[in-house]
């Protein structure tokens, strides 16, 4: 893709770069990139999906530098989520953005260790990667679940298959503290999936955290369980902890580590709702992402990785934050296993080395939705 240019790869117009000319060449300030500034550089680990592609589309259209999208286990397997990346990235002509490989697993968790976590202490109504196999529904369009990571199921993807594949000259963290050490105190790291490749960057290299600009993550509710009981299943799973719930240990550690600064988009990550008046606005300007997504994205979910994408992009959509020092419950014997627990600084534990992070509580959601668009 050298015939890519840098124009190209930088305008707002990427969303539809070879479909909508038509696009207007003009954004909201808060996502136009400012020329005489040093772009701002990001890695995007994510569980990525037919439709989930928006995040990468925003950080492009505010100018940033994607370094490189990564993927992890979540929504279903590793190599699964890899190639809906490179499905998506060549919709738009964007395989000049490469893919790397995360890890097949989590630090500790497998299938049937979470299973028997819910024998004891509930079923989560949504199990991603770790629901029991169905070869049946993968025949019919699911993505895999539980067996062989390896598995893949073609019919998933409705966004078509890729022809292109991803870069195996390393690993998804080996290639986060490549990038760090590059660029020290440049790169933000998004993490909107499981924070496995994040945790072993860290403990691949010593300084990686320190040296990155920045880490957000998407995931880390607090105080849920109310809302999980007096609602329906789909509210439960609105408000249920998936991301840090498939690799609570990798969670503990990417959450108290020494990056500079950690935002963490939990229970703000649920205000902004998809509907279908908003994708029909989508879908006025016809081209394969806003078709997919119209098509795709469905009106159940909140824009949960989109918030988080647009909080690390404009800091100022945040419209109310706190500050505070969390941990992540590791204990296999607790109902709350991958939750996290808050604590204001008197009060925190004195044998660990916690640190607090930022945690947004309201964020600008007209805002939000003009970047998405």
């Amino acid at each position: 893709m050298v015939w890519f240019t840098e124009l190209v790869y930088t305008s707002v117009v990427l969303v539809s770069v070879a479909y909508a000319a038509a696009v207007p060449a003009t954004f909201p300030k808060e996502t136009r990139a400012t020329s005489n500034t040093t772009k701002p550089k990001v890695i995007l680990d994510n569980d990525w999906s037919p439709a989930g592609f928006i995040p990468y589309l925003q950080a492009l259209s505010a100018g940033w530098d994607v370094l490189a999208l990564t993927s992890n286990t979540g929504n279903t397997w590793n190599r699964q989520v890899a190639l809906h990346a490179l499905a998506t990235l060549e919709i738009g002509n964007l395989s000049c953005i490469p893919v790397y490989l995360g890890s097949d697993y989590p630090l500790l968790n497998t299938p049937s260790l979470f299973q028997a976590w819910e024998d004891v202490h509930g079923v989560l109504p949504w199990q991603g990667a770790f629901k029991p196999e169905n070869l049946s529904a993968e025949a019919l369009g699911s993505d895999p679940t539980s067996g062989n990571p390896r598995r893949i199921s073609r019919a998933a993807f409705t966004e078509g298959y890729p022809n292109t594949t991803a870069d195996t000259s390393m690993s998804a963290a080996g290639l986060m503290t490549d990038m760090v050490r590059k660029h020290p105190g440049e790169v933000s790291i998004y993490a909107a999936g499981a924070l496995t490749n994040v945790a072993l960057a860290v403990r691949l290299d010593p300084d990686f955290a320190s040296l990155a600009k920045e880490s957000v993550v998407m995931g880390g509710y607090i105080d849920v369980n109310l809302l999980e009981v007096t609602g329906s299943v789909l509210q439960a799973d609105i408000s249920s902890d998936t991301n840090l719930m498939i690799d609570p240990e990798a969670a503990k550690i990417a959450l108290t580590v020494a990056f500079p600064s950690i935002t963490v988009a939990g229970n703000v990550a649920n205000q902004v709702m998809s509907t279908q008046d908003f994708l029909d606005e989508i879908f006025e300007v016809k081209n394969p992402y806003t078709e997919l997504i119209h098509k795709y994205y469905g009106t159940e979910f909140p824009f949960w990785d989109e918030t988080a994408a647009a909080l690390m992009i404009d800091p100022s959509l945040a419209l109310n934050a706190t500050s505070f020092y969390i941990d992540v419950d590791t204990s296999y014997a607790s109902p709350s296993y991958g939750n996290i627990h808050a604590y204001q600084e008197a009060l925190m534990p004195r044998a660990q080395q916690l640190r607090a992070v930022n945690y947004v509580t309201e964020i600008d959601s007209a805002g939000s939705k003009r970047m998405i668009k």
